[in-house]
């Protein structure tokens, strides 16, 4: 069954190294979102009385917010998961059990189209 794999760094400058790394492991095809996790989201509230409950892209764009990197990817069943795990980790640094390294995961997809490579 494929997986969906879903990494989230709060370290903007590491998501490079976590896009090379996913390459070298074989992930022909991701997706990369600028995120915010509700923490941040919570002590920018205190600050701008104007955040909508759903910002837009606009909004985050207008103010010099630090934001996390979501790159998310379907890959194959036969795809080597635990290198991939193993690689990226090294591309964050070290764990994700450290502070603030941000978190990865992995969910099954049942059904999917143009999933190529």
């Amino acid at each position: 069954m494929p997986s969906c794999v879903i990494v989230v760094t709060p370290d903007v400058e590491k998501s490079r190294a976590v896009i090379d790394a996913w390459e070298r492991c074989g992930v022909t095809g991701m997706t990369l979102l600028d995120s915010m996790g509700l923490y941040k989201l919570r002590q920018m509230s205190g600050q701008r009385d104007d955040l909508p409950l759903f910002p837009s892209l606009r909004h985050f764009l207008q103010g010099d917010e630090v934001h996390h990197r979501t790159a998310f990817a379907v890959v194959g069943d036969d795809f080597d998961l635990d290198r991939l795990f193993a690689e990226t980790e090294a591309a964050i640094g070290g764990s994700f059990l450290a502070p603030n390294s941000g978190f990865m995961f992995v969910v099954p997809v049942t059904r999917v189209a143009g999933l190529r490579g």
